[in-house]
This record gives structure tokens, C-alpha cells and sequence, in this order.
């Protein structure tokens, strides 16, 4: 039976992520109402998708019985409907970040916390085929003890996800040095789409080493860096046994036998293959490392992240683990801001922990 979610946010460019995926996968998911406040618009929604839409949360609950509902609206309104959810009984899968300031995350977690809410955040970066193998890989335990991780991939808070997770840090206290160099490329693709005339723009490359200690973190994004056609997206991890480059894996085994593996992409629907064109896994040697769970629906890895997520949140609306909590997500901002800061001011900056840490 399908899970039931209403979308706060029904017109914006993310939460039309969730209806292709409904959309795609109707077994596993039902779109429950949307609240998109433009009449105009929300008729244009309904005339898209065939889903009803609502000018606000009492209209969309005095008709609608949702099991979740996923928060899709700007940093300075999410508090607000989290809070509202909550007090409501309410569970909410809330977009990143859940609030725009470290002042909003404490505020944000100390009501939530009061109203025993029941929120999971929509980070889905590590729920990425390639990033799902990765950790499989990591918690095999064949690359010993991870001690470094470079995660040049996405921006901030997103890029702080990952890290964390490739290095099994949770909220402890780290030291954050930080530079920006500026340089000009090729305008390329935007979220509005590709480019439609050869310009150089100017462009900023953030650099930024997180010290935890016993671990590392190197940051390293170029603005827009993961929409170009001219720069590489890029992550490795470092073991006490071997390490992940992208897609090459090397290991030392204990009998001082060399491994040299890839993580392979094995696709259906190429070539003379006629089962449908999906994402069968990915495999590593003769282990498989990643398989998708949505096949043989037609989804992109984003898709798949984000449709990982909405499963996730089905789960845990019934009963079932967190999977990227609050704290986690206002431990993640807060590093993104501070990586901020340290570019900014140039000094060595102390995250220390915050309140949503010290449990």
C-alpha cells in the first residue's frame, strides 16, 4: 500500500522532485494535496500532475490525511511549518537546511525537541548510488580505519554530509582552516538549464581542511562545480588498508596481497539488453556494493537519492530508525557556516558543540 506525503511548496523546483517520483513509483508513493499559495499556479499544478493543491496548511488538512508531509519552502519559512506540524502531531521531511542561522537551528531544535516532533531532513547527497557504494565499502571494515576523506562534490552543508559519513564523525569539536581563490571559466549549466552563449565568469574556488583530531576532512568546491562540463566532480577516502579514488579502489590485504578494484555501473537496457532502461547496482570485484531499490523505474541518481529519503521517511513516520535527524542536519549547516567564516576572516576557526550535540 502506497505511503501518503503532502508537499508544502507544491510549485517550487524541489518539491517537483517528489512528483515525478510518486509519479514514477505510485505502489510505494501518493501525493496528498499540495500547498502552493498562487492560485494561478496551483491550477497550473493540478492541470500538470493531477494533484490537488491548497492556499494553505488548515484547507490542506481539513481534506487531506497524510501520513508525512515534506516541507519544500525557503529557509525562512521552514521553521515556521515545522513547528506548526509539530504541535499538530505531524511527522515532516524537512528540505536543507531547516533554518538559516545557527541562532534559527537552536531555536528550531529546542521547540522541536519540546513538542517531541517527529523530523527527518531531506539531505539525500549520501543516498547517491556511487555514495551508497562507498559506504558499503567503508563499513566492510576492507579499508581498515578510515582517517581522510576529500569530498569535492557539492556545496557546504551537502559536502559536510558526506564527510561526516565517510568518516564516521558525528558532533565533535573540530578546527577549520579555510581559503578562497578566484579565477574566471566558461559559463556553464545553471538550474534554469545549459548555456546559450560562450562567456568567461568569474568564479570562486573554496578550499577548506576540517581537523578532528584523529581525522581529516579536506573541502574543495568551485561554485556551480557540479553542474559544469568542465570540472570534475570528485571524492576519495583514506583507510588504514587502502583507499577509494573515486572509482578505483585499492587495498592491501593482509597476506600483503595488492587489490586494484572498480566500482562499476551496471545498467539494463543497453545494447542488446531488452529488460528497460534502469540502474540495475553497482559492483565492486565480484561483490555487489549498491543495488537500487526503486528499479525498474526510470529514475537519475538525484531522483533515486531523493526517492531513498521519501522510503526512509515512510519508514520512520511508522515506526522504523532516523536516517538524517535534525541534529544531524543543524550539525551540518553549522560546519558549512563556519567553513564561511573561516574563509572570510582567514583565522583558524574552533566548531565546538552545540545544543542539539550534547545528548
Amino acid at each position: 500500500m502506497a505511503v501518503k506525503f503532502s508537499i508544502i511548496g507544491g510549485a517550487g523546483f524541489r518539491a517537483q522532485y517528489y512528483l515525478r517520483i510518486a509519479q514514477a513509483l505510485p505502489e510505494r508513493f501518493q501525493v496528498s494535496g499540495m500547498i502552493v499559495r498562487d492560485a494561478t499556479k496551483g491550477r497550473d499544478m493540478e492541470t500538470q500532475w493531477g494533484v490537488a493543491t491548497y492556499r494553505s496548511l488548515e484547507q490542506l488538512l481539513a481534506k487531506e490525511k497524510p501520513d508525512f508531509v515534506v516541507v519544500s519552502v525557503s529557509w525562512s519559512e521552514c521553521a515556521e511549518y515545522l513547528i506548526r506540524l509539530a504541535e499538530l502531531g505531524i511527522p515532516a521531511l524537512s528540505e536543507t537546511p531547516p533554518a538559516p542561522d545557527l541562532r534559527g537551528l537552536e531555536l528550531l531544535y529546542e521547540k522541536l525537541t519540546l513538542n517531541h516532533a517527529k523530523v527527518q531532513v531531506a539531505e539525500q547527497y549520501p543516498f547517491y548510488p556511487h555514495q551508497e557504494a562507498r559506504l558499503a565499502l567503508i563499513r566492510s571494515g576492507r579499508l581498515g580505519r578510515i582517517t581522510e576523506t576529500t569530498v569535492s562534490i557539492s556545496h557546504l552543508y551537502h559536502a559536510v554530509s558526506l564527510m561526516r559519513k565517510m568518516l564516521g564523525v558525528t558532533f565533535e569539536e573540530v578546527n577549520i582552516r579555510a581559503m578562497r581563490f578566484e579565477s574566471q571559466w566558461v559559463n556553464g549549466p545553471t538550474r534554469s538549464g545549459p548555456p546559450t552563449t560562450d562567456n568567461r565568469i568569474p568564479m570562486q574556488r573554496d578550499l577548506a581542511w576540517l581537523d578532528f583530531g584523529d581525522r581529516l576532512g579536506i573541502y574543495d568546491f568551485t561554485q556551480n562545480q557540479h553542474r559544469s562540463w568542465v570540472r570534475s566532480n570528485h571524492l576519495s577516502v583514506r583507510g588504514e588498508r587502502g583507499e577509494i579514488f573515486d572509482n578505483r579502489i585499492l587495498i592491501q590485504q593482509e597476506d600483503c596481497t595488492p587489490l586494484q578494484l572498480e566500482l562499476k555501473r551496471l545498467n539494463r537496457g543497453e545494447l542488446e539488453n531488452a529488460e528497460g532502461y534502469y540502474l540495475k547496482g553497482i559492483i565492486c570485484g565480484e561483490r555487489w556494493v549498491y543495488e537500487n531499490p526503486f528499479a525498474p523505474a526510470r529514475l537519475y541518481d538525484d531522483e533515486i537519492a531523493i526517492a531513498t529519503c521519501l522510503q526512509r521517511m515512510a519508514d520512520y513516520t511508522f515506526g522504523g530508525p532516523s536516517f538524517y535527524s535534525l541534529e544531524e542536519a543543524s550539525q551540518d549547516h553549522y560546519l558549512g557556516m563556519m567553513i564561511e567564516k573561516a574563509i572570510e576572516t582567514g583565522e583558524t576557526i574552533t566548531a565546538g558543540r552545540r545544543i542539539w550535540g550534547m545528548g
